[in-house]
């Protein structure tokens, strides 16, 4: 019966699985990858010592086991042996040595330094021991080691933020790079000596198709096998024979929210008086109804509803556009001339908002936020522009207004990297410029107890300031709501969504689509 199964599991070996994203990955360097294309693939190829299993626990990655002491200020990795990165050199406790170096590196342009430069000391205790030493308690000390791993031998001598690594990287991955077709694809092939198992699926080809309407159509001539639907997709245009006997479509509450930022150096928005009268001007529930399709939720700041940090007490506004006139009245806008513009100090109230090409529900959602503001007297217009220059052109240079966008947020609620006014350095997360002492006094305590207790008090009066001082317009928490081919067995839904097991993702041979 073993000789049977293993002979049955073998044979279930080969395909490929073409995935499909708006998106194209800015760069492969894993500590450079900020944007969610880039995570996705970085994710295939490339390892952490840690990672989280379908149940959201901790478990081990490239480290099998780990130890912390009492006072949690010290933590041992112990690291697996026999691991090998893609061009067969050894993995060893120096890659994480020269990854942590790399991170805290003020040189490299990474928006995840605020979580190692908590590190007072990092020991190399032989070829598969590391210990991490904190000054002080640091709760996301442990999940902040899932950081990627990089290969010291491949950049010890190289400059991250200019390398050609960032095109054809090497991990210790389930996946190596193969090749990289910029507008097009991304190819990876399995890595057959993985340490966790040789993947079943042969090849992962990465789609670059940055229009949701033309990713619905390959989606439809199955020339994607892997990718999101848009609410609309979901509930009406999927709801036919032909999806229902090719696709399986899962549903399950994101990590994420969606937010309209501004650029809070612009004159405009320094007083909140404005941003309030925004958010009273704004109809979240419209949005969530009409965009989302009732599959989402309305945001009231930077947690899910769902997180133990979240302040369940602050309720989404009600949309007041009377409210809202007062406010900007306070400000100091009135409509002198009579366009139905409101004026200050000879200035219109116009600005123009940005986001990517070919996210459909950003769009509409820009568009009934246009439409709300005009109400009260704001122009604003909109400018759609393609992904990789919108990052690197407009966000990460501050060239915007203001900017609809989303995050998507890692287990522990630790926000450091967003608000505290110390991350604002060219691609950092705290682009929108936001600097409030309290905020940055609370942001460090949070991060320095290990009490959830504590934690929460903390964080649910952070909500409380955002929410008072929106610094963002918080939007709305949609639902996660990916289609995979039927073909594709061993999809295994946790509380973390589908990917966790994707290494035993599988197509039966009589049904396999691809050669190698």
């Amino acid at each position: 019966m073993a000789l049977m199964l293993m002979a049955f599991s073998r044979s279930d070996y080969g395909d490929a699985i073409v995935v499909g994203s708006i998106g194209e990955p800015r760069t492969l360097v894993p500590i450079l990858a900020s944007d969610s294309s880039s995570g996705t693939v970085c994710g295939m190829i490339f390892n952490g010592l840690l990672k989280y299993d379908k149940d959201l626990n901790l478990t081990g990655d490239l480290a099998e086991s780990w130890s912390v002491s009492e006072d949690g200020l010290e933590i041992i990795f112990y690291l697996r042996k026999g691991v090998r990165w893609h061009d067969n050199e050894p993995f060893t406790a120096r890659d994480v040595k020269f990854t942590y170096e790399r991170l805290i590196d003020p040189g490299v342009r990474t928006p995840y330094a605020g979580d190692f430069i908590m590190v007072k000391e990092f020991q190399v205790i032989d070829e598969y021991t590391v210990k991490v030493i904190y000054d002080e308690p640091f709760s996301p000390g442990l999940s902040s080691w899932g950081m990627n791993i990089m290969p010291e031998h491949l950049l010890k001598t190289e400059d991250l933020n200019n390398t050609q690594f960032s095109r054809r990287p090497v991990g210790t991955g389930p996946y190596r790079f193969k090749s990289w077709h910029t507008g097009e694809k991304i190819e990876l092939i399995s890595n057959h000596d993985y340490f966790e198992g040789r993947p079943y699926i042969d090849r992962y080809i990465y789609r670059i198709i940055p229009d949701q309407a033309t990713l619905f159509l390959e989606l439809r001539a199955q020339g994607v096998d892997f990718s999101s639907l848009t609410p609309l997709q979901f509930k009406r245009q999927t709801q036919s024979r032909f999806f229902e006997e090719n696709f399986q479509k899962f549903h399950y509450p994101s990590f994420g929210y969606t937010y309209m930022g501004y650029n809070l150096k612009d004159s405009r928005f320094r007083d909140a008086r404005v941003q309030q009268a925004i958010n009273y001007a704004v109809d979240k529930d419209e949005i969530v109804q009409g965009v989302l399709l009732g599959l989402g939720r309305a945001a009231t700041g930077p947690f899910i509803p769902e997180s133990w940090a979240c302040n369940k007490e602050i309720k989404p506004a009600s949309c007041e556009p009377a409210k809202a006139k007062q406010l900007l009245k306070e400000a100091g806008w009135s409509d002198t001339d009579g366009d139905g513009i409101l004026e200050k100090d000879g200035t219109r109230f116009s600005f123009t908002v940005i986001t990517n090409q070919g996210n459909g529900e950003r769009r509409m959602t820009a568009e009934i936020i246009q439409r709300r503001l005009k109400e009260v007297g704001i122009e604003m217009k909109i400018k759609i522009i393609e992904w990789s220059a919108f990052v690197s052109e407009f966000i990460d240079k501050r060239r915007f207004d203001a900017v609809l966008l989303g995050w998507g947020l890692s287990l522990d609620p630790d926000m450091y990297d967003i608000w505290h006014s110390s991350k604002t350095r060219e691609g950092e997360f705290n682009f929108v410029g936001y600097a409030n002492t309290e905020v940055d006094r609370l942001l460090l305590e949070g991060r320095r107890t290990f009490d959830q207790k504590e934690r929460a008090r903390i964080y649910r009066r952070v909500h409380e300031i955002l929410y008072k001082e929106q610094p963002y317009l918080f939007l709305y928490v949609p639902d996660s709501l990916p289609i995979v081919h039927k073909r594709f067995k061993g999809i295994e839904q946790g509380l973390g969504g589908i990917g966790h097991n994707f290494i035993k993702w599988h197509v039966p041979k009589d049904e396999q689509k691809y050669r190698r």
